[in-house]
């Protein structure tokens, strides 16, 4: 069986989740059903960054010990990502003792090489990004990302021999052009190892709430050092023989730690002596109403406000229609209710309300015959059109185009909207050409059968009802080939039409 390993950053929890949080992670659930649709063997990891400064202050500022503070946190992402219908295969926290032991075998294995070194650091550092910063790399004194002064730093560190792995990272890029995507993203890391590779600092002595260095305990681990680490610990890496995940198929990660993905960590696996990941893919930012996400002035969307618009579905398929995966986007309350109207409810729902109530009304409840003879209505067209939307998503979720994917199904949405209109079932039915009508009803339902596999990993619970309304609950044992084949659907299959799909009400809180 082929196997599938995605992950997400960790994500720090010294706050609730955000836009900021779940939009990549929502990305790898998105992912990871879909090759578990396709059959294959997928391991989903995600988690929380629990060490570093910016964890010890947050704690500090609430009295707490580190730990104490992050315990209290860790059930809000846990919920957020249940409330969101996000099905991860392991969470984990940086705390745990087999994360730990990872990362001192990490440590333990590049100093034994020679690639760790004492020295002392004197620069720039972003309490924020957890990293370190040139004087060219700022924006008027600031950090770039957050926007926020820089904070001179002056310590005794142990430091990474970076600038050693500047022609094997080369190699690679070279020969892996799709290593990291999308394209302009593998450009830009490509031309920065060009320019030279720094050694960088991956310890710190003048906090403690860290993992000790296995060889100075005195020093604790650089927190992206600690951070990138989990993607090992989190399949077990020391204690798994067989290796069966790793390497990682796909890391997804946000365009602002690019750099620790596409390079810090590579040269830390060439140096312990491990296999790279297959891909690193960096998606854009989502603004709010056009002005960019700041807690500081309150332009952020949490958890659960953004359920409370349209409901689960409704966002999860927004953000992903809205725009091109890679690129940045724009949240606002109208445009998701636009979407969830427009697509959702008008398209979608509409289409599957019709055509059940239709089948209730002429068929006695029961999916009906279906005739070659009465393709001359059409029915050839639509299925072409299916093979054709089945090629189209298959291509688009292979290239990590969820847009592409998402168009693709809509036009045949569409298309079956006009089939309706066309064919006119209600006037075969007053006209008595019962054949006719049956075979019409019949390649309705197969359209939307089709369309609910495809729409499966977007928006699984809405999927689920569809599937449920067409009599087909159980169908984890039947293959992706068959469920995406045209014409699965068996004459005298009792149908339950339930309730609306997607109802316009702005106080909708299930989807």
């Amino acid at each position: 069986m082929k196997k599938f390993y995605v992950t997400t950053p960790i994500y720090y929890p010294n706050d609730i989740p955000h836009i900021g949080h779940f939009y990549t992670t929502l990305a790898a659930d998105i992912l990871a059903r879909w090759h578990k649709l396709k059959g294959e063997d997928v391991f989903f990891l995600t988690g929380t960054d629990e060490h570093g400064k910016k964890i010890e202050t947050a704690a500090q500022k609430k009295g707490e010990e580190p730990k104490e503070f992050v315990d209290g946190l860790i059930p809000k992402f846990i919920e957020a990502w249940k409330k969101l219908n996000i099905d991860y295969s392991r969470f984990i926290r940086t705390t745990e003792a087999a994360h730990i032991d990872t990362v001192r075998f990490m440590y333990d294995k590049s100093y034994k090489k020679g690639d760790i070194y004492k020295g002392f650091y004197e620069g720039l550092y972003c309490t924020g990004c957890e990293a370190y910063y040139q004087e060219k790399e700022l924006e008027t004194g600031c950090c770039p990302v957050h926007k926020t002064k820089v904070e001179i730093l002056k310590e005794e560190s142990y430091f990474f021999k970076l600038s050693a792995y500047r022609d094997r990272l080369l190699e690679h890029y070279e020969k892996n052009k799709s290593f990291v995507r999308p394209e302009s993203r593998y450009n830009e890391i490509l031309f920065r190892i060009k320019e030279g590779l720094l050694d960088f600092s991956i310890s710190r002595n003048s906090f403690k709430w860290g993992i000790e260095l296995p060889f100075d305990k005195e020093h604790i681990a650089y927190v992206w050092f600690d951070a990138l680490t989990n993607y090992l610990s989190g399949v077990n890496y020391l204690t798994n023989k067989e290796q069966k995940y790793w390497p990682a198929d796909l890391h997804l990660v946000g365009k602002d730690i690019l750099w620790f993905h596409a390079v810090i960590w590579p040269a830390m696996l060439m140096s312990a002596e491990i296999p790279l990941p297959g891909q690193i893919f960096a998606h854009g930012w989502w603004t709010f109403n056009k002005e960019k996400i700041s807690k500081s002035r309150g332009k952020v969307i949490n958890v659960d406000e953004l359920i409370a618009i349209a409901g689960v579905d409704a966002a999860r398929y927004f953000l992903f229609a809205e725009t091109t995966f890679g690129q940045d986007g724009d949240f606002s309350t109208e445009g998701l209710l636009r979407r969830r109207d427009a697509d959702l409810a008008n398209e979608l729902g509409n289409l599957v309300s019709r055509a059940l109530t239709m089948c209730e009304k002429y068929c006695a409840g029961k999916v009906p015959v279906y005739k070659e003879e009465n393709c001359a209505l059409g029915a050839g067209e639509i299925k072409e059109a299916a093979i054709s939307a089945v090629a189209r998503c298959c291509q688009c979720m292979e290239e990590i185009d969820f847009s592409g994917a998402l168009n693709g199904i809509w036009s045949f949405i569409k298309l079956l909207n006009q089939y309706v209109e066309k064919t006119a079932p209600w006037k075969l039915a007053k006209n008595n050409e019962k054949e006719k009508l049956d075979t019409v009803i019949h390649v309705m339902l197969e359209g939307i059968r089709l369309t609910a596999v495809l729409l499966g990993p977007f928006i699984p619970e809405t999927s689920e009802k569809i599937l449920g309304q067409l009599g087909l609950e159980a169908q984890e044992k039947i293959s992706f080939e068959n469920k995406a084949k045209w014409g699965q659907l068996q004459a005298g299959t009792p149908i339950k039409k339930g309730k609306i799909l997607f109802p316009k009400d702005l106080t909708t809180k299930n989807g």
